[in-house]
């Protein structure tokens, strides 16, 4: 209920990672966010550090984000923030911005796309499977 919601703007660090966890597709792709700040005194832009959020989607979004998001292409991500502490194999404690998404698109501040709806999968409730035709 307390998740902390975030939306992102930023640029795929690489192509998407599809794998499955038991039957469920997971995808997971890096996320470069620079910030620019613009200084009114000298009127120029400067970029910010970049930052770095692994992104992990699941099930329909999962496949969906696999088919359609490639290295490079500007993105939305919209998901729920969290800090993940691991230890690297040099044995260092590193903390890690992760986005368990809800939604991604690409950024069409950026650029176009096309749509394409998935098709509806209708659920199976037991009994009302039909028999192969013989």
């Amino acid at each position: 209920m307390f998740d902390c919601t975030i939306t992102v703007r930023g640029w795929l660090g690489g192509d998407v990672d599809l794998r499955r966890a038991g039957d469920v597709p997971v995808a997971s792709f890096r996320l470069a966010c620079t910030p620019r700040r613009f200084n009114r005194r000298t009127e120029t832009w400067s970029d910010g550090a970049t930052q770095w959020y692994t992104v992990t989607c699941w099930r329909s979004l999962a496949d969906n984000v696999a088919r359609s998001l490639r290295r490079g292409d500007p993105v939305v991500v919209q998901g729920r923030l969290e800090m993940r502490k691991y230890v690297n194999s040099q044995d260092v404690e590193v903390e890690a911005l992760e986005i368990d998404a809800t939604a991604v698109g690409h950024d069409l501040a950026r650029g176009t796309s096309q749509f394409t709806r998935s098709p509806r999968q209708e659920p199976v409730t037991a009994g009302t499977e039909q028999a192969p035709a013989a």
